[in-house]
């Protein structure tokens, strides 16, 4: 996702940086320097998703990095890159990737054995 605009783009990194923080849409929206109504609609526009699903899309691909890479605890993961509690960021994955992030670290592991 390559958004147009230099603000939705300070928005996705700000997002990126601060992924273990809250980050509700008016705290984006602040970081785009654009009123919320402004900056919902642009980003929208501009990425196809929320910026809520967006938030989200960027805690998972973090988590699943952080799974690939490693052996840390599924739960010390979920907190780290913001979800509220394990069970949230399965969801998460479910819905995105189809299947749950302990299938991505079980996948890594078989993948570095071979």
């Amino acid at each position: 996702m390559e958004p147009e605009s230099d603000r939705i783009r300070i928005a996705l990194n700000f997002a990126r940086e601060h992924l273990a923080e809250a980050l509700p849409v008016e705290r984006l929206a602040d970081a785009a320097r654009l009123s919320l109504r402004q900056f919902g609609r642009a980003f929208r526009r501009e990425t196809g998703e929320t910026p809520a699903k967006a938030v989200e899309r960027l805690r998972v691909e973090a988590a699943r990095l952080r799974l690939q890479d490693g052996s840390e605890p599924i739960e010390q993961i979920a907190l780290a890159v913001g979800f509220t509690d394990p069970e949230r960021m399965r969801r998460a994955f479910v819905k995105l990737h189809g299947h749950p992030p302990q299938s991505i670290r079980r996948e890594s592991r078989l993948n570095t054995e071979r």
